[in-house]
């Protein structure tokens, strides 16, 4: 398996994940509260230097207000 993270479907899924964290008007610090982790955690996500697995993605998709299937299916999209 090749390695995921700065690839195409890695990085839409973390442009994915800010314009729906940015729709729904919360600051890093507010999602890394909402997550119970620190603002650095969410910058790392943010900044493509850390993997999001599926329990974290479903989390997210919880507090952002965001349907997870249809984000999945976007993302399974690209190559």
């Amino acid at each position: 398996m090749a390695k995921t993270l700065g690839t195409e479907r890695h990085k839409a899924l973390i442009a994915l994940i800010i314009e729906k964290r940015e729709a729904a008007g919360l600051t890093q610090l507010e999602l890394a509260r909402k997550l119970g982790e620190y603002q650095s955690f969410v910058a790392r996500l943010e900044s493509g230097q850390r993997r999001v697995d599926v329990i974290e993605f479903l989390e997210l998709s919880e507090i952002l207000d965001f349907d997870p299937y249809k984000g999945l299916r976007t993302i399974s999209r690209i190559e």
